[in-house]
């Protein structure tokens, strides 16, 4: 299995002091408060600015996104920011919002108070769905031409063959986890081709609980990083948990406030499945990629064993049938 290398990674010069210098680079003066956030595919931190408002600063992982695949998430959130929605883009600073510091590319954010959305109150879900409504009714006016499609050949085939071609998984595994997601890659080629007639949209990507804020009884969308194209059903399906019932009324609420600002076509239903399988295979395959980052060892000294394994072609196989299933409906 493979080991890190820490002095090969480029987040190793990231240091206090370069971080300080690229935020004073943009002409503010850093009052030499710092403090590291949670992220993992990013390095980002909340700045003190002497006589204003902390910032966050986003140092974007070295030779992940282009400049025009940066460049398009920020004025895409820009362009949700005007039309007034909960949304915080990049600021503009020496008239651009993407900078470079010692080879490092940065961008600095307004800081955004708030706690994770109580989900488990349906009247928020509700807002929430009236927001993601008018976030994918803007979504869908014209498509992104630099940000990459969400389909099963970039999250599922590429992923497998990573994995598969690194030496992550342990050689008593190797055929069960090959056979097993060359199936299961059937299936949601199947699934995906079955559900023909939906339409990819500009999408948040990675909507998650930890990627809303709330506050004021109000949903804050943050960290646009994994925007992409794709079908809509994407950024809501994330935001469901418990049982089959508890998921049909949580899907039902977020349902009835996205449908005050924009269609949905019930047809991506059925997709629920086959993108937590995407989602899962990808997953792996992040966590195998980033491994010389030193980071990750450290936060997720788990994935590099065989119990990950064993444990993940049990979830997989729990998978296959999940795709069976029959698909969530709306109350």
């Amino acid at each position: 299995m493979m080991n890190s290398n820490e002095s090969q990674h480029p987040y190793s010069r990231l240091n206090p002091d370069t971080v300080i210098a690229a935020i004073e680079s943009l002409g503010l003066i850093a009052d030499l408060r710092i403090l590291a956030l949670n992220s993992y595919e990013n390095r980002v931190y909340q700045m003190g600015i002497e006589d204003s408002q902390p910032i966050i600063a986003k140092f974007y992982r070295p030779e992940r996104w282009s400049d025009a695949q940066i460049l398009e998430e920020h004025v895409w959130c820009a362009e949700l920011k005007e039309h007034e929605l909960p949304v915080v883009p990049p600021l503009i600073l020496q008239a651009r919002s993407l900078h470079e510091y010692d080879g490092f590319r940065f961008a600095i954010f307004p800081r955004q108070g708030g706690h994770a959305p109580p989900l488990d109150n349906l009247d928020n879900l509700l807002i929430i769905g009236r927001c993601l409504g008018r976030i994918h009714a803007l979504g869908a006016t014209q498509p992104f031409e630099h940000r990459i499609n969400l389909n099963t050949k970039n999250f599922g085939e590429a992923s497998v063959d990573y994995l598969l071609t690194h030496d992550f998984i342990p050689q008593h595994l190797r055929e069960a986890y090959e056979t097993l997601t060359r199936d299961i890659l059937l299936q949601v080629n199947q699934i995906f081709s079955d559900v023909s007639n939906y339409k990819n949209i500009r999408l948040h990507g990675d909507c998650h609980p930890g990627n809303i804020l709330w506050r004021d009884e109000q949903a804050h969308f943050v960290d646009f990083d994994d925007a992409l194209m794709g079908p809509a059903i994407q950024d809501l399906w994330m935001l469901l948990s418990g049982d089959r019932t508890e998921q049909t009324q949580q899907l039902s609420e977020i349902l009835e406030g996205y449908r005050e600002f924009h269609d949905f076509n019930l047809r991506e239903l059925r997709l629920i499945e086959s993108l937590r399988t995407l989602r899962m295979l990808n997953y792996s395959a992040w966590l195998a990629k980033r491994w010389t980052d030193p980071a990750f060892p450290h936060n997720f000294p788990w994935f590099n064993t065989s119990r990950y394994w064993e444990e993940q072609v049990l979830a997989l196989r729990e998978q296959q049938f999940a795709l069976t299933e029959n698909t969530l409906e709306i109350l």
